[in-house]
């Protein structure tokens, strides 16, 4: 893994950086603290929690996570069944916490989810619950909604059920520490069967016709001693992938109950139109890895290698592939709309309640609908409202993430205007080789083409002016960094 640390001269910046900070939690109207009253709600819900009469604390549960994350809301246990394969997947029970119609109830419905700031996380839930009681911890008895998967031989789901239970998580892992593990042979039983899962996981889902943009990930971290932020920019880990596919497998079969039920709410994307796949394809030929259509998109799209310059920006331009998604409330009929096109399936948001408000709702229904019990009313009378509070929830969090990387990157380049950059070209302006997928762009004063350039150390993606054509190596100069308005600028070096 690639750390990209902030030079020493950029820590100059600090209170630079804590003030843009600061003024960004002022410009998007991220929520404050959590109010009294809705505190209160939570420190006596705590405080009253009686725990699920069903007892699995005999199941050896563990938790992958990032290393420093505390509001775990998944643990997971594999064991082999015969030719296949038993996963139980305890997610956690913050149903239990908030009171319908309460001040707890009405916070966590105007956030929406947990942000993530550079200079401090926002939570869904106070941190009595989200950090503490309601997190699946090592070594604490917590309440779960717990999935029972029995998969065959290929992990394909053969049996799928849900219900409350009590649970204990026996570790904590991290990303890092579960791969290493697997990679030196010291990992348990669990972490070799994730592996042996997750591989199959991902062929049906490249059987389905499910697609992953796997763009390297690019997270702000503060440093551990004091010294201000850095961004790590690195491909994510096979267990990260492995982990993940378990839980698609828990959302797809959250949507399948809701939709043979005929009540709930799913998580939707459109398939891509003709129009943006043609353009696609071109970009893909004309930056010298043609998708000939013959395979599907997202198959295609598992052959990329970002650490090449053509294919980092063809994974860049996949991204016009992976958008219109929303959820869709229903109640009584199934929508015309079901598909989730990037996974294949319907899908449904629901392994995540300690950090996204939806997650709640579809937990209560899928738990009524597996075991004969009544939805109840407050779950129905708030799906037609879900939509509208998570797209806007989403929407600030993206504003959010981009706005923070912006500042940090300026953070990281403040000192050096004037200095010349090796760069890869992600978008340019003019087209690549000849065949016309270049955007044309003006560099937004009217003055001339521009595009964006990505540089390594550290890593940066900005505007650049110049003639840029997209998947090249070109060399750059640095000419503006302002961390207080988030702009950095380079030009081309002819």
């Amino acid at each position: 893994m690639s750390h990209h640390r902030i030079a020493p001269n950029v820590d100059d910046s600090s209170d630079q950086l804590a003030a843009a900070f600061a003024a960004l939690r002022t410009e998007l109207e991220l929520p404050g603290e959590y109010p009294v009253d809705a505190v209160r709600e939570a420190r006596d819900a705590v405080e009253s929690l009686r725990l699920p009469g069903h007892d699995l604390k005999h199941i050896p549960f563990l938790t992958i996570d990032p290393a420093t994350s505390t509001d775990l809301d998944q643990a997971l246990f594999i064991d082999r069944d015969g030719q296949g394969y038993k996963v139980l997947y305890a997610i956690a029970d913050v149903p239990s916490f908030v009171a319908p119609g309460g001040a707890l109830d009405a916070e966590t419905r105007y956030r929406g989810q947990t942000f993530y700031a550079p200079d401090g996380r926002i939570p869904l839930h106070p941190e009595i619950i989200s950090e503490n009681a309601g997190s699946l911890l090592a070594d604490q008895d917590c309440g779960a909604f717990v999935w029972d998967f029995d998969l065959d031989g290929n992990a394909e789901v053969v049996s799928v059920s849900i219900g409350r239970a009590t649970v204990r998580s026996r570790a904590k892992l991290s990303y890092k520490g579960a791969q290493q593990q697997i990679d030196d042979g010291s990992a348990p039983p669990v972490l070799q069967l994730l592996k042996e899962v997750g591989l199959k996981r991902v062929e049906l889902e490249r059987l389905r016709g499910g697609a992953s943009l796997n763009m390297p990930e690019q997270e702000i971290v503060q440093a551990t001693d004091g010294g201000g932020y850095r961004i790590v920019a690195a491909p994510s880990l096979p267990v990260e992938d492995w982990n993940a596919q378990i839980s698609l497998m828990t959302g797809m079969a959250a949507a399948q109950l809701m939709l043979d039920g005929k009540v709930g709410i799913l998580r939707t994307m459109p398939a891509p139109d003709d129009r943006s796949l043609q353009h696609f394809k071109r970009q893909t030929a004309a930056l010298g890895k043609p998708w000939d259509g013959q395979v599907t998109y997202g198959e295609y799209l598992r052959t990329l290698d970002a650490s090449d310059p053509k294919q980092l920006a063809i994974l860049h331009s996949a991204g016009m592939l992976f958008r219109g998604a929303g959820y869709t409330p229903f109640d009584g009929e199934v929508p015309d709309t079901v598909i989730q096109a990037a996974i294949g399936a319907p899908y449904a948001h629901t392994t995540a309640p300690l950090r996204r408000l939806i997650d709640r709702f579809v937990l209560v229904i899928c738990d009524a609908l597996c075991n004969g019990k009544e939805i109840p009313g407050w779950v129905r009378e708030a799906l037609p409202s879900l939509p509208d509070i998570m797209g806007a929830s989403d929407q600030l969090a993206g504003r959010l993430e981009r706005a923070a990387l912006d500042t940090v990157e300026a953070a990281l380049v403040a000192n050096h205007v004037g200095q010349d950059f090796d760069a890869v070209v992600i978008s340019g302006s003019k087209p690549a080789n000849g065949n016309g997928n270049g955007n044309g762009k003006s560099n937004g004063n009217g003055s001339g083409p521009s595009g964006v350039v990505q540089i390594s150390e550290p890593a940066v993606t900005a505007r650049c002016d110049g003639e840029l054509e997209s998947g090249t190596k070109v060399r750059v100069r640095l000419v503006r960094a302002d961390i207080a308005s988030r702009e950095i600028r380079f030009e081309l070096l002819n």
